[in-house]
């Protein structure tokens, strides 16, 4: 089994896509994935945004693969803090659901990590929502730690019940 990571270009897009719908739907129902599946998840449709993550500079994009065949991908971008330094941030790492633990998702971040390092980041920031403790493990084992809690309460009568004050 040949487990490799490479940089997506735009003939990945449709594939891309697909994963980043399956990644959106396996955590909108999740505990925080009602306001992140809003308003942290990449725009939509989902091939412009990435297309526009393929071509700008300051962005890389990944696609994580078992014998040549895409299971996962990875997207990081540069931001710029208010001191001038820099900051990797991960927007979306995604690993179909029968291929996790066999080192795909590890050869992305791995990816992602060098990437950084070689622009001069400061640091690098992923999201984990709340409950998911299989990617706060995941990040963990790499060193991230978490830096800020962010709370939240829904105004909704019809909120769902992750958002619901008890």
């Amino acid at each position: 089994m040949d487990i490799v990571a490479r940089r997506a270009g735009p003939e990945h897009l449709g594939e891309l896509a697909e994963m980043a719908a399956e990644a959106v739907a396996e955590q909108q129902d999740a505990r925080g994935g009602w306001v992140w599946s809003r308003r942290e998840v990449r725009g939509q449709p989902f091939e412009e945004s990435l297309a526009a993550d393929l071509e700008d500079p300051d962005s890389a994009v990944w696609i994580g693969a078992i014998d040549d065949a895409p299971i996962g991908y990875a997207v990081v971008v540069v931001e710029t803090l208010h001191t001038g330094e820099t900051l990797g941030r991960i927007t979306d790492l995604y690993v179909t659901h029968g291929a996790r633990e066999v080192g795909v998702g590890e050869a992305l971040i791995g990816e992602t990590l060098q990437w950084c390092a070689e622009r001069g980041c400061s640091g690098v920031d992923s999201l984990a929502l709340p409950g998911n403790r299989a990617t706060k493990n995941f990040f963990e084992t790499f060193g991230f730690t978490a830096r800020l809690l962010v709370l939240h309460r829904s105004l909704r009568p019809d909120a769902p019940t992750s958002l619901r004050t008890r």
